[in-house]
């Protein structure tokens, strides 16, 4: 593919280059994948308002989220695995994302170890924190990303009981991958990606040493069901927030309710997010469940939106609906699968230019002050 104009040239790219149980990790959602299907539907559903004959010269994509200069109102989200749609590809991907000027953000869930990125960056990037049994490997995990000088620390609350994924269960999804016989000829088909490999991290980085089960093969669902911890609850952000001391987000909010009672914990930012269709099938797509949040809790903390953005379009959409900020997972993921580090730095720039591009059609000169009268 000799030219590459948007998202979906890189995933297509993504499907030919990465093996099918790894990129299927990364394209698929719960059950029927009726949510997964919304989030992007419903964003494109809205409509932009044309303007014309407004001066939109000298635009500006720049914003802050949490106090953090950002060229644009996006950040990485954090997504589990993702060195294994490139190897390395935490620390490629941090490296493009310091250098285009927003927040990375690295899972616990990740292939490279919070320790790997620190050493392949010069600013400070953000690390998502899963709560298992194990509290004492949790504050061992805060500890670390303090000493990696992590500058804020995003908590997920919607993944307590792992969402049943079909395509992962198929797939006999594990890490390292399985030798299969379908996986082989798999890989057979993907001499690039298998190459590459030979030389990157194949296990938790995160969790190597430390818990059960993370440096052999097990299924995802298997060890997700055997470490992280149900009874995750409200009381335990405070003991959480006082481990970190730092700037905390939180991420997995789709109720009203639920936004009420995050944003009295102290949180800095809350997500708005359905861990992108991959848990509750059927629950509302992000887009949807966005404004309500904003006029329920925006005055009292910062609000972001995840959850179906393929295009600079629907960064704007969601700031237009009262977003501070955005997170980024599949459009990341499909960009680094595709190209490694180049494929994400030509992802960042196809976001932020059709996100100028729009603003002006829309007579917005300054991304921040995007708001509902440039929808229809």
């Amino acid at each position: 593919m000799s030219v590459i104009t948007c998202v979906e040239d890189l995933r297509l790219l993504a499907k030919k280059r990465v093996p099918k149980a790894f990129y299927d990790y990364a394209d698929s959602g719960s059950y029927t994948e009726s949510t997964y299907r919304a989030n992007s539907s419903d964003l494109a559903a809205i409509h932009l308002r044309q303007r014309v004959a407004i001066n939109v010269d000298q635009r500006s994509t720049r914003s802050t989220m949490i106090g953090h200069d950002v060229t644009m109102p996006v950040a990485i989200a954090p997504t589990g695995l993702t060195g294994m749609q490139w190897a390395n590809g935490e620390m490629l991907g941090a490296i493009a994302a310091e250098k285009f000027g927003i927040p990375f953000t690295l899972s616990t869930m990740s292939i490279c170890s919070i320790e790997d990125v620190a050493s392949v960056t010069t600013k400070p990037f953000w690390f998502q924190l899963y709560v298992m049994r194990d509290r004492g490997f949790i504050k061992s995990l805060i500890e670390r990303a303090k000493a990696a000088k992590c500058s804020a620390l995003v908590l997920t609350l919607d993944l307590q009981i792992l969402g049943q994924r079909h395509k992962d269960l198929k797939n006999g999804m594990s890490v390292p991958p399985k030798m299969t016989l379908a996986n082989l000829l798999d890989l057979a088909t993907k001499p690039g990606w298998a190459l590459r490999a030979l030389g990157g991290r194949k296990s938790f980085g995160n969790l190597a040493g430390h818990v059960s089960g993370a440096d052999g093969i097990m299924t995802l669902s298997k060890w997700t069901a055997s470490q992280f911890d149900p009874t995750l609850c409200w009381d335990d952000i405070a003991w959480i927030k006082e481990q970190w001391g730092g700037k905390l987000i939180l991420k997995g909010i789709l109720d009203v309710e639920d936004a009420k009672i995050a944003a009295t914990t102290g949180a800095d930012a809350i997500v708005v997010s359905n861990h992108g269709g991959r848990q509750l099938d059927g629950a509302v797509s992000s887009i949807s469940a966005l404004p309500a949040i904003v006029e329920a809790v925006g005055d009292q903390v910062e609000v972001w939106f995840d959850g179906g953005i393929r295009s600079g379009q629907d960064v704007l959409k969601a700031v237009a609906l009262g977003a501070k900020g955005t997170m980024i997972g599949r459009a990341f993921l499909y960009s680094l699968g595709a190209m490694g580090e180049a494929g994400v730095t030509r992802m960042l720039q196809i976001l932020q230019q059709e996100l100028d591009v729009s603003m002006a059609l829309t007579g917005t000169k300054d991304i921040k002050d995007a708001g509902p009268h440039i929808l229809t």
